[in-house]
């Protein structure tokens, strides 16, 4: 499994080359909403509550583009047991750092208007967890994660909306098995280009 500094070292090599070649840079600042669901109900129920994110990306390229970010995450989800008995959220907080390859349907990145398709992979660093008598030692540390999404940029405004399926399991106890996280993200932003 890859470790923190190779994805780091991966993560700034993609970025040096990229300032170092003469393709369009791009910051795009950026806040949003996701909604969470896992892929088993441990014996009871659960739903999607809403969350949100607050961070930024690097996009570099015109047409086909790669795009990194880094963001501070927060996801929440109701657990109900089956006899209502027990009822509780589970909030995780932690750094979801997104990477992606990008293609402009319609326009080109330096235009008025613009839609995009994407598609890549991601990790959340989980840093706390608030849920019942779990605590974050219960949770696994890394969720790694793959996505595809469409975008639609206006001026300098974008409106991102992806669908993110998690390959690792949210729990790492057998009493809180919950299976993997579904989640929808919308972020919208400002195109800052360089």
């Amino acid at each position: 499994m890859m470790n923190y500094r190779t994805l780091t070292i991966i993560i700034f090599s993609v970025m040096f080359f990229a300032v170092n070649t003469y393709a369009q840079l791009e910051i795009k600042p950026a806040i949003g909403i996701n909604a969470t669901n896992f892929s088993e109900d441990a014996n009871g129920e659960t739903s999607a509550n809403v969350g949100w994110q607050l961070g930024g990306t690097i996009s570099i390229g015109d047409k086909l583009y790669g795009e990194g970010g880094i963001f501070w995450t927060y996801k929440s989800n109701e657990y109900k047991s089956e006899d209502e008995t027990i009822k509780f959220n589970t909030e995780m907080s932690g750094i979801h750092i997104p990477v992606m390859v990008g293609y402009h349907l319609l326009g080109k990145g330096t235009g008025f208007f613009g839609l995009r398709a994407f598609g890549g992979a991601s990790v959340l660093i989980l840093t706390q967890v608030d849920a019942l008598e779990l605590t974050k030692d219960d949770f696994n540390k890394a969720s790694w994660g793959l996505f595809l999404g469409a975008g639609l940029d206006v001026s300098i405004l974008f409106l991102d909306v992806k669908y993110e399926w998690a390959l690792t399991d949210v729990s790492s106890v057998a009493s809180f098995n919950v299976g993997k996280a579904k989640t929808l993200i919308v972020t919208a932003g400002v195109r800052l280009s360089i």
